[in-house]
């Protein structure tokens, strides 16, 4: 059985850091393509960051390039997000996923249930 557990979510100030995990079950990370996509409230599903099965394509949304860093610890079967200089606007539930996304991307039926991440003073 396929799963995906977030952790790490939390509230933190606006200009504050956190790193959010997944933990992967029941398949081999390194062997997908693999996300994370977040959901502010009231709004869809937006992509933030993919990584490619080979490690060597890493893309980001515009809106967090050069704060955010996907990354993946094959031995921990785990994918990462830091993120860094958070805004308010960064607030959602953020999901891993499995998959290679783009701005366009709006569905993702492989993810885990979420961690919640909320930017605010």
């Amino acid at each position: 059985e396929v799963q995906l557990v977030e952790s790490g979510g939390g509230l933190v100030q606006p200009g504050g850091s956190l790193r959010l995990s997944c933990a992967a079950s029941g398949f081999t990370v390194s062997n997908y393509h693999m996300s994370w996509v977040r959901q502010a409230p009231g709004k869809g599903l937006e992509w933030v960051s993919s990584i490619h099965s080979s490690g060597r394509t890493i893309t980001y949304a515009d809106s967090v390039k050069g704060r955010f860093t996907i990354s993946r610890d094959n031995a921990k079967n785990t994918l990462y997000l830091q993120m860094n200089s958070l805004k308010p606007e960064d607030t959602a539930v953020y999901y891993c996923a499995r998959g290679f996304g783009n701005s366009y991307s709006s569905s993702w039926p492989e993810k885990g249930q979420g961690t919640q991440v909320t930017v605010s003073s």
